[in-house]
């Protein structure tokens, strides 16, 4: 093919899997499903959480009893349920309970602000708000509300939600947008990536992020549908992860390349006492992982257990690579396993491999993987982007650069901030990085790097430091400290609010 670059099953392990090729109602419905689960192995861990399990019997009764309640303050077949509770168990019984109904869980974070939240409610027009306080004008319920216990929990009737989740994205910009999974509630559907994902039925699956961001979301889900045993965390410290794998014996990790970086940086008396040894798959996505993050986690793992997946929530094309193949590729987030590329110029011009342009991404054909509440889709041609930027290399593997909007322009040369971020952050003092542009009589922008570090690193170290890594034009020419991380626990940053925040009031 001329033009893009579709899946190879000749190179690709992932390819085959059908990743995204289920979107019809056939199949089993996935309460129908859980609810089977439980009744051959009622006692099985479902969901663990700051020391309780619930097992499989009491997922299924909780989420039937809960289903009933939802069903009576009128929650129906193909309604959104919005779910605003934190990690935990009470959020996994709240998102079943709505696929029993044939409902579509909708998760947003337990913080979010009132103005946020009736700004979501407008798009996503829910029957009912879980765990957050919608006011007068919306059926809510709060954070650990309990249906009343004469409700049966028994099983309810069959019912196929027409989609199975509708996280909720507010992209690089801030602007809130609900994306709309294009698969049905089945078994069949959710688990039909569980293969490309290594996860298997007997999974014990560590969740180390919030729920309300998509991966965590989906993955944990995918494992709990397949059968598998979903641990929880509530909050995300480093060596927290490294107890919770001990103590369960987790096999399938999700992290961030943040999350990643900071256990990396643990005392080498904690890591070296760490015992990862149950950990079958390593799976990160979330954002651009930089190479010592990723080489370390080559040599402390091991390349065959570490997986990375590119997508974005929109899944409309998947690339999957794994550490054996990363070593052979370095930066390359992979090949890919579902859909097609084009990388083009600003003219939509395609682009020959080596030189960076935005990323375009067809589906395959006749699959709908997404839609949005919210947004358009940023299409032409057939082709879509969620406005990533990147290159492929002369296999057709994939290096990301930033995000469009996020790409700084100085005197005419483009300047990456993953990738200024990722040399600042090779610094042994540097926790965190965010690096932006800011107005510039002479050259358009300026680099300005905004810095979470220890006290003792120096602006000229810094700059020392990234003069043996990056061109001259790549360097920050301003440096600004600030004692707060500047990643969310998801990996999230948001560099156009930040720049916003440090341009003058017009």
């Amino acid at each position: 093919m001329l033009d893009g670059v579709p899946p190879d099953d000749s190179v690709t392990p992932f390819a085959g899997y059908g990743w995204g090729a289920y979107t019809s109602e056939d199949g089993t419905p996935v309460g129908v499903g859980l609810d089977a689960l439980a009744a051959v192995d009622p006692d099985a861990p479902a969901v663990s959480c700051a020391g309780v399990t619930v097992s499989r019997a009491e997922l299924a009764r909780r989420s039937n009893r809960l289903a009933r309640e939802l069903a009576g303050r009128g929650v129906r077949e193909g309604d959104l349920v919005t779910i605003g509770l934190p990690n935990g168990v009470a959020f996994y019984v709240a998102a079943v309970a709505a696929w029993k109904l044939g409902a579509v869980p909708q998760p947003v974070s337990a913080r979010l602000p009132a103005a946020e939240l009736a700004a979501l409610v407008e798009i996503a027009d829910p029957a009912i708000v879980i765990g957050l306080d919608a006011g007068a004008a919306r059926a809510w319920l709060p954070a650990g509300f309990e249906p009343d216990p004469r409700l049966s929990d028994a099983p309810l009737p069959p019912a196929t939600p027409p989609s199975w989740k509708a996280p909720t994205s507010g992209g690089s910009t801030g602007r809130p947008k609900i994306i709309v999974a294009g698969g049905a509630g089945t078994t069949e559907v959710i688990t039909a990536r569980a293969g490309a994902l290594r996860i298997a039925p007997d999974e014990v699956f560590l969740v180390t992020a919030p729920l309300y961001h998509n991966a965590p979301f989906m993955f944990s889900l995918i494992a709990l549908v397949a059968g598998g045993h979903v641990v929880v965390m509530e909050r995300f410290d480093a060596a927290d992860v490294l107890r919770h794998v001990a103590e369960h014996r987790v096999t399938w990790l999700y992290a961030v390349p943040t999350l990643m970086g900071r256990m990396l940086r643990l005392p080498d008396e904690v890591r070296a006492g760490a015992d990862l040894s149950s950990v079958r798959t390593l799976l990160h996505v979330g954002a651009p992982c930089p190479e010592h993050v990723k080489r370390g986690w080559l040599d402390w793992l091991g390349p065959s257990k570490i997986l990375e997946l590119y997508a974005g929530t929109e899944s409309i094309a998947v690339c999957m690579i794994d550490g054996e193949d990363w070593l052979r590729h370095p930066g390359s987030v992979g090949r890919p396993s579902s859909g097609e590329l084009l990388i083009t110029d600003d003219d939509f011009r395609p682009l020959p491999a080596g030189q960076v342009g935005e990323v375009w991404m067809r589906p395959p054909d006749g699959v709908r993987t997404y839609r949005y509440l919210g947004a358009r889709a940023r299409e032409r041609d057939g082709w879509q982007s969620i406005g990533d930027m990147g290159r492929l290399d002369a296999e057709g593997y994939l290096y990301l650069a930033d995000r469009r909007e996020d790409m700084i322009l100085v005197g005419g040369a483009n300047v990456y901030p993953a990738e200024v971020e990722a040399a600042l952050e090779e610094h042994p003092a540097v926790a965190s990085s965010a690096v932006i542009g800011l107005p510039d009589d002479d050259l358009g922008n300026s680099v300005h790097a905004i810095v979470q570090a220890s006290a003792e690193v120096t602006d000229a170290e810094l700059s020392a430091h990234l003069r043996t890594k990056l061109a001259p034009h790549k360097l920050p020419r301003t440096f600004e400290r600030t004692p707060e991380p500047l990643r969310d626990p998801a990996g999230k940053i948001r560099r156009s609010a930040l720049r916003a925040a440090r341009l003058p009031e017009r």
